[in-house]
């Protein structure tokens, strides 16, 4: 009988360990590709504004070839803001041509105005930020708004 028993007895099987040795390898690739394709928030708005709403709102496809320029109220003036700087409206083709010296060729083809003013903001004040962006022909501007149906 014992010799039946030892016969159809089951070999225990133990599971294998998990070899994580390739993990770091793994964890610092998804980490490298993130770092990668996300694109940080390089300014930070100074000015106070309260956008406009929108029904047809889109994004911008192609945000390497894109400069922010907000005009809001800051301690009770209007004021301009061209990405992270305070400016004046006579300063913008200066900073508009440095900012396409710091891009690719393509880029800079490209070069699309992100607009985002208050919806108080004065009219004169943008009339003059759109004529000094036309005198260095920087005619592709985005009107920013938020979605009116959010």
């Amino acid at each position: 009988m014992r010799a039946m028993q030892s016969m159809f007895r089951t070999k225990r099987h133990s599971v294998p360990s998990l070899n994580v040795a390739s993990m770091p390898d793994l964890i610092f690739t998804v980490l490298f590709f993130f770092m990668i394709v996300t694109h940080m928030r390089s300014d930070e708005v100074k000015v106070h504004l309260q956008v406009p709403q929108g029904t047809e709102v889109q994004k911008l496809a192609n945000k390497s070839a894109v400069a922010n320029l907000y005009i809001g109220n800051l301690e009770g003036q209007w004021r301009v803001q061209l990405n992270g700087d305070l400016i004046r409206p006579e300063e913008i083709p200066a900073r508009i041509e440095k900012i396409r010296a710091g891009m690719s060729p393509e880029n800079a083809e490209h070069l699309t105005i992100s607009l985002r003013a208050d919806r108080k903001a004065p009219m004169g004040l943008v009339s003059d930020v759109k004529r000094s962006l036309q005198k260095v022909y920087a005619l592709r501007i985005n009107y920013s708004a938020t979605d009116k149906n959010n």
